[in-house]
């Protein structure tokens, strides 16, 4: 027998996953460019993650690994912009 248990999804996890993810993918691009599109959006789902994070605290921990997913992206972005990442050519 199955129940029809509806799936409790963090909507605002996915956003901040999928958001981080395309901050650190555009961060390499040079002359600035990279700085601020990749920096921008890495703000954008470092805001989302801590209210998903918060969101998904609230449910007992459901939807808590895109956050940190996102979490690692941000981080990865924002070490890639430290060395240079989307300024140098």
């Amino acid at each position: 027998m199955s129940t029809n248990s509806a799936r409790v999804t963090n909507r605002t996890a996915w956003a901040a996953f999928w958001v981080g993810l395309i901050g650190l993918v555009l961060m390499p691009i040079p002359l600035f460019v990279g700085l601020v599109l990749g920096g921008g959006l890495s703000l954008v789902a470092a805001v989302l993650a801590v209210i998903a994070l918060l969101k998904g605290l609230s449910r007992q921990g459901k939807g808590i690994a895109p956050v940190v997913f996102a979490g690692i992206f941000v981080a990865l972005t924002w070490a890639g912009i430290s060395v240079g990442g989307g300024v140098i050519w």
